[in-house]
């Protein structure tokens, strides 16, 4: 009998385990917890019968029919599935109670049925007389037992590891009791006394699928409490790197300061222990100036080593959790602690004391500065404006040169507003076709006949009247309305292009492109779909890039610069000059033209300085045989000296301002322009179209 109450306990006790992973589990893996902890139940409950014949033989030779022996197991298993279902091991629900007693109906029957089904397939002789009045004991037990172990799984919830295995020991061990005292009941009221053999005695003997039974209900018990242990065993790694994962998603992963949803709780916290107390507090948003030139001569390496530099020295400084970096080289600074507008002053200046002491990278020694913005509260508004006012004053100080601080004026809201109502329109400019490209006439100097045109774009707003692009092209690029924009012009270019062709002007389009767009991997072959949908020769559009944009990440620029000259466009390095190119790099691109800075034009007939970076720009075009551009040409003067010094084109208002197409168009069709200047022969000649890549 040890060997009975070893496995009912064992299939209670797995069964109650598996049972409970229901009400935790995902609704997809609930059903088959459900039928794990049934194939538990109903094993052990047929177990218990077989094993109990075995153990207390009749004085005769026992057999069971085979087919007889395998039904009851099926009809263990479908009893207990049917049981647990009601039951639906989801705990706290109203309906517990009622669902506790049906399932305890059902699995007291059930228990109660398989019993005497395994019995009956024995056939004993002369017959099995059952006594309703010996099986309704049975039946009581049965169904108390199942409805105790069921309540106790459904309504005691523990509150640690070790209260759950004392719980599911309680539960298990009372199901296991059910179990044999419920067997030995059936076999009480069954009337076996009386009988005299089994017909099914040379069938499948009563020792042999005793034998079966106990092992493999054994292997079956402890390979599914296994799976429990082993599935128990990963939910909880998962759920620990789950809460890892939500801690880290709290930490910006490069300073390990608290990130910007992090310190908006804490930020909301103190607003309410200030609002409680009635007290004062000030937010500082911190903004390192320069920052870009780090990463240019530092790398980015560099950059990330000065943020986490830089985010010490924050720390240092502050409270505990009252530092967090919300952006690339953006942080914020809590001072929670009845702060006045003079201690606020006094931190900013010790903050911007620390960020300008030198700090050394990689073998370099870089000193920076930086800007502050300082909003208080509850005077400079209420928690959801909080940060965006300090951001304000901080673009307030970058505005006025950086390196200093700056508290938060209503002013400031209405240059804001007006951003916003810009970016509001802007988006909506390309589909009002409220966006137009003027196009300002390249000239050849040599000769000064008209060799091309630049693309200039201008937003004639419908209130505001013509907007320049210095207005509207950087609210374009930090708020990622640029791709669209970029967009456009690609396509507007292309399509004037072609229609000057119709008529009979092949004319040279230049076109510029941002930073923004050179980081779309698709531009290529969307300059690529422009030009082969107006069947234009790639040589006739002109992409201008500006040096600093070039150099700024080299190895992005140079990939995109042979995705470009694969295209076959025209490639241009604007603004030359005013960066920090090298040779070695610069030789290496596929560009054909340098276009030198206006501030150098400028500066021609006054700077002797001036004139010799031109010449020496024009000197380095003629050695890597590049074409050499200048724009910002207005005298003469500087037409003259020039030229001498050996530049290719020439731009600017001394030739013409930026005009309309179809003001270009009139100026080299019918010479309606402001100056009398020739078009070059070629722009009119009809020549075969280039292969579109």
């Amino acid at each position: 009998m040890a060997l009975v109450w070893l496995l009912a306990l064992l299939a209670a006790f797995v069964a109650v385990d598996l049972f409970t992973r229901v009400s935790v589990a995902p609704p997809a893996h609930a059903m088959r917890w459900r039928a794990a902890a049934a194939l538990a139940l109903g094993t052990g409950l047929w177990a218990v019968q077989v094993i109990s014949t075995s153990a207390q033989p009749p004085p005769f030779a026992v057999g069971y029919h085979p087919l007889g022996a395998g039904l009851a197991w099926v009809l263990a298993l479908a009893v207990s599935f049917a049981g647990l279902l009601l039951a639906d091991g989801r705990i706290g629900q109203r309906d517990a109670a009622w669902r506790v007693f049906v399932a305890a109906a059902v699995l007291g029957f059930g228990a109660v049925a398989v019993q005497a089904v395994a019995m009956s397939t024995a056939d004993f002789r002369p017959g099995l007389l059952w006594r309703i009045d010996r099986l309704m004991p049975a039946l009581v037990v049965a169904i108390a037992g199942c409805g105790l172990a069921l309540a106790l799984v459904a309504r005691v919830r523990p509150q640690s590891a070790r209260s759950k295995v004392s719980r599911d020991g309680s539960a298990a061990l009372v199901w296991g009791a059910t179990l044999v005292l419920s067997q030995q009941l059936v076999v009480a009221a069954s009337g076996l006394a009386a009988q005299r053999h089994s017909a099914n005695h040379l069938a499948l003997s009563a020792d042999a699928l005793s034998l079966l039974a106990s092992i493999a209900s054994l292997v079956l018990l402890l390979g599914l409490m296994l799976l429990s242990q082993i599935e128990s065993r990963m939910r909880a790694t998962l759920l620990k790197a789950r809460d890892e994962l939500a801690q880290h998603s709290l930490r910006d992963g490069l300073t390990r300061l608290p990130n910007r949803l992090r310190f908006e709780g804490t930020l909301a916290q103190a607003v309410k222990q200030a609002d409680e107390r009635r007290g004062k507090m000030a937010l500082l948003f911190i903004n390192i100036d320069g920052f870009k030139h780090i990463n240019q001569s530092g790398g980015h390496g560099g950059g990330d080593l000065m943020l986490r530099e830089i985010a010490t020295r924050l720390c240092s400084v502050a409270r505990p959790h009252t530092v967090a970096r919300i952006g690339g080289d953006e942080f914020v600074m809590l001072m929670p602690d009845d702060s006045r507008k003079a201690d606020a002053a006094e931190q900013a200046g010790k903050v911007l004391q620390l960020i300008g002491q030198p700090c050394q990278l990689n073998g370099q020694e870089f000193v920076v500065s930086g800007s502050i913005g300082i909003a208080m509260y509850p005077e400079d508004g209420a928690l959801s404006a909080l940060i965006s006012h300090a951001d304000m004053a901080m673009r307030e100080c970058k505005s006025n040169g950086g390196g200093t601080y700056s508290f938060f004026e209503a002013r400031m809201i209405t240059g804001a507003r007006e951003q916003a109502e810009l970016l509001r329109d802007l988006r909506q400019a390309v589909a009002r076709r409220e966006l137009a490209l003027f196009y300002q006439p390249k000239v050849h100097a040599p000769s000064g006949e008209i060799t091309g045109a630049e693309a200039l774009l201008r937003w004639n707003h419908p209130r505001r009247g013509l907007i320049s692009p210095a207005v509207f092209i950087p609210i374009a690029e930090r708020f990622g309305v640029i791709k669209g924009i970029g967009d456009w012009v690609i396509e507007e270019a292309c399509r004037q292009a072609r229609e000057w062709r119709d008529k009979g002007l092949r004319m040279r389009v230049a076109i510029n492109l941002s930073t923004h767009q050179l980081r779309d991997p698709h531009l290529g072959d969307r300059i690529g779909a422009a030009l082969k949908k107006h069947q234009i020769n790639p040589k006739l559009l002109t992409c201008e890039i500006t040096e600093s944009v070039a150099m700024e990440d080299s190895q992005a620029a140079t990939r995109f610069f042979a995705v470009l000259a694969k295209v076959g466009v025209h490639i241009s390095i604007d603004d030359f000059g005013t960066g920090y190119s090298s040779l070695s790099y610069l030789r290496k691109l596929p560009a054909e033209e340098l276009k030198i800075d206006r501030s150098f034009v400028c500066d021609l007939e006054t700077s002797s300085d001036a004139r010799a970076v031109v010449d020496a720009v024009v000197k380095l075009g003629q050695a890597l045989n590049l074409k050499v551009v200048a724009e910002g040409v207005e005298t003469e003067a500087q037409n003259q000296i020039l030229s001498s010094l050996g530049c290719h084109q020439l731009q600017g208002y001394l030739f013409a301002k930026p005009m309309s197409a179809e003001a270009l168009t009139l100026w080299a069709i019918n010479d309606k322009g402001p100056r009398s200047i020739m078009f070059r022969p070629s722009l009119f000649q009809a020549t075969a179209q280039a292969p579109i890549h």
